[in-house]
């Protein structure tokens, strides 16, 4: 058991690798983590309910999942051409804007579950 579970532990090691250099050189996905935490200290403070957290999580998951799917995809086009190449393009900017896409859902996600919290505070 232990040696299965020490396997399934190391198979997390590349995604986490992937996460610390996205992390470290994505400046949208730095703008995303201080958005998200911005997010979890307004969401502690306004006492979400569990339905609440649940859902503004999902958010905040597709809108990194995005985030770093468009990057991968990035990469990957920068390393097939580094031409300008249309294809290349629309494949960059439909990634970019699948991103927005999951920014523009989670920030309707947060009016819906922030906003009638915080209009019962003034």
């Amino acid at each position: 058991m232990s040696r299965w579970l020490a396997s399934v532990l190391r198979s997390f090691r590349p995604a986490l690798a992937g996460l610390a250099w996205a992390l470290k050189t994505q400046r949208n996905l730095q703008v995303h983590a201080i958005a998200t935490v911005l997010v979890a200290v307004f969401g502690v403070w306004l006492h979400l309910a569990v339905w609440e957290w649940c859902v503004v999580l999902l958010a905040v998951g597709m809108v990194w999942a995005a985030e770093l799917l468009n990057t991968a995809l990035e990469v990957l086009a920068d390393r097939v051409s580094k031409a300008h190449e249309e294809p290349i393009r629309r494949v960059k900017d439909t990634a970019a804007a699948a991103v927005l896409v999951a920014a523009l859902a989670a920030l309707a996600v947060g009016l819906v579950v922030f906003l009638p919290k915080l209009w019962l505070l003034l």
